[in-house]
């Protein structure tokens, strides 16, 4: 029990390191959000291809890889006293670990064959690429994060259920949690982004406590 709680803390603060190590890569060494036409994604794909493979496997692949390992963590440290809670909190937190699999997988598989394509035709490059994009970017929640809050509200529900985290920190995953399921909303999807900068502290806070001995 004392090994997987280990592995809990340090699965947590891989999640953290692996939101942080995204958002500079996407948003200061590739400026992502900025560029809007195809072309000049392709373009950036094809000068960037190594750094998006690599970026796409640790925020979202291993991401998701590690992520079942806290559930699995989790799940054995606040079952007994909240078993209803923990098990949909656990099977949510697998899903959402599945799609972010998934959507690392779709993203870089469409960059082999989209490089060869840029070769003889940039414009049908830039087709394939969006609709590669728009299948990962659906799969990895970046319009809504449902998955991941309803997660984070539930984990933080039973942890205040069954004192086995400390309240403080299920209080912030409570918010998380939800400004998470409010970014489901249409008009409040830019929440999408708070929910994974706020998540960033949920997850230090939680893999500190993951180390510490169970109450």
């Amino acid at each position: 029990m004392k090994t997987i709680q280990k592995l809990g803390g340090w699965s947590a603060l891989y999640l953290a390191a692996a939101y942080l190590v995204s958002i500079v890569l996407f948003l200061f060494v590739l400026d992502y959000p900025s560029i809007v036409d195809p072309a000049q994604k392709v373009a950036l794909l094809i000068n960037k291809q190594n750094v998006i493979y690599l970026t796409n496997l640790t925020a979202y692949v291993f991401f998701g890889i590690v992520l079942v390992l806290l559930m699995l963590a989790l799940h054995e440290r606040m079952n007994a006293a909240s078993p209803m809670l923990m098990k949909v909190a656990s099977i949510l937190g697998f899903i959402w670990a599945g799609t972010l699999i998934a959507s690392g997988l779709v993203a870089n598989a469409g960059i082999a064959p989209v490089v060869s394509l840029y070769q003889t035709d940039p414009s049908q490059a830039a087709v394939l690429w969006s609709t590669f994009e728009t299948i990962s970017t659906g799969l990895g929640g970046a319009n809504s994060e449902i998955l991941g809050g309803l997660m984070t509200l539930l984990v933080s529900i039973a942890g205040l259920k069954t004192s086995r985290l400390p309240k403080a920190l299920n209080v912030v995953g409570i918010v998380v949690g939800c400004v998470g399921i409010a970014s489901t909303v249409p008009a409040l999807v830019a929440l999408t982004g708070a929910f994974g900068v706020s998540q960033v502290i949920w997850f230090v806070w939680l893999g500190i406590v993951m180390f510490q001995k169970k109450n």
